[in-house]
């Protein structure tokens, strides 16, 4: 406790100098909470919403049709004749533009079937989703998101109104709500969004054939994913002369795992990068406590020749190494949550949120004093090793 109370004076009697020498773990200590922080909440914000689409969506890609191209009367065999499917629905992408009055912008154009909305777990605002008819007819019907029906149309209760999508006219017949998105708009994105039949898609985009690449498959209740993965490879295999390299099917779990990887090789990186910059900081706190040490070697010398020990000479400079260590890791620490809390007023009204993660304060606070044992052990251990007669007559 002598020592505690003999290094905080001795920290208190050169402020500027303690403050300065702190810096390097202050800065290095911000590094390490933010950034990783940041990514951790980031990729936690993500992960939370593509589990909300729910754990039995699967998503099937062709890559080689082999000549034997899928349709829609494919799907609606194979959900007739899988138990384990409950519904199939095909989607394809368009970037267009969109008009309404004097109103236009970029919009991301989906084209799919009525069991979209079932498996993508989407929520209607007013009016209704595509219908089977829809696609059979390939009527010039759309279903917008309410953020689209606000920034282009300029108010939510737009059902029956006539937009532009390309130059071609699309009655809007639904409004589904934006905060429910699906896994494909979470991805590729859009500053407006619309949901059309696939076949209008089709000539939308100026596409003669109705081949279907991608797909989503939604687990029927009583079955897990994993049923439902099993019967469609097998009928994929069957279909493309057991090429496993035709189509590939993917889950929301494979999703989930592939962020958690990338969210840890980035905390990995990061957190690297911010332990370069707190050993660059014990470096600074080393060298000070050298240029300490040479100025007290004249009260070093007396406290020898009064009966202290080495032990004890050594423990009071250490333990001021580690004391500056810690507050220096206190106001890094402090300033980050800081950072954070202005971070997450800013981002307020979205999904993201910024929490400083506890884990990484441990991992900091262990970091620091393990840094302020390391770097503060020599400069310690000089004055400890120091001749009571030398010290006496050091006249620096």
């Amino acid at each position: 406790m002598l020592s505690l109370k003999m290094a905080l004076r001795s920290i208190g009697a050169n402020k500027m100098r303690a403050v300065l020498t702190m810096l390097g773990i202050i800065i290095g200590v911000m590094a390490l909470v933010v950034l990783v922080s940041l990514v951790t909440s980031a990729t936690s914000t993500v992960t939370d919403k593509v589990s909300s689409l729910g754990s039995s969506l699967l998503t099937v890609t062709v890559s080689d049709d082999k000549g034997k191209p899928v349709k829609l009367e494919d799907l609606r065999r194979w959900v007739d004749k899988e138990d384990s499917v409950a519904a199939i629905a095909p989607y394809a992408t368009a970037s267009v533009t969109g008009k309404y009055a004097l109103n236009n912008g970029s919009f991301t154009v989906y084209g799919t079937t009525p069991d979209y909305y079932q498996i993508n777990g989407l929520q209607l605002l007013m009016g209704r989703f595509l219908k089977n008819t829809d696609i059979d007819n390939s009527s010039r019907v759309c279903v917008i998101d309410e953020q689209t029906a606000e920034d282009l149309i300029g108010y939510a209760d737009c059902v029956g109104e006539v937009i532009s999508l390309d130059g071609q006219k699309y009655t809007v017949v639904g409004v589904i709500e934006t905060e429910e998105m699906s896994i494909t708009s979470l991805f590729l994105g859009g500053t407006m969004t619309a949901y059309i039949p696939y076949t209008s898609l089709i000539r939308l985009s100026d596409d003669t054939g109705t081949t279907i690449g991608s797909f989503y498959i939604g687990a029927a209740d009583g079955y897990v994913v994993a049923d439902a993965e099993r019967d469609m490879k097998q009928l994929l295999l069957e279909r493309f002369d057991e090429d496993e390299d035709a189509f590939s099917i993917s889950s929301v779990n494979l999703i989930e795992e592939a962020m958690s990887s990338i969210s840890n090789v980035l905390s990995i990186l990061l957190g690297g990068i911010a332990a370069i910059s707190l050993i660059v900081g014990g470096i600074g706190i080393m060298n000070i406590m050298l240029v300490t040490v040479t100025e007290r070697t004249r009260e070093i010398g007396i406290r020898k020749a009064i009966g202290a020990s080495r032990h004890t000479i050594l423990r009071q400079f250490l333990i001021e190494a580690v004391v500056l260590c810690m507050l220096g890791c206190a106001l890094g620490i402090f300033i980050s949550w800081g950072i954070l809390q202005i971070g997450s007023a800013i981002v307020a009204g979205t999904a993201m949120t910024f929490r400083l993660q506890g884990t990484v304060v441990i991992l900091s606070v262990l970091f620091c004093f393990i840094i302020g044992v390391v770097f503060g052990l020599y400069p310690a251990n000089k004055a400890a090793k120091m001749k009571p007669i030398d010290a006496l007559h050091y006249g620096g």
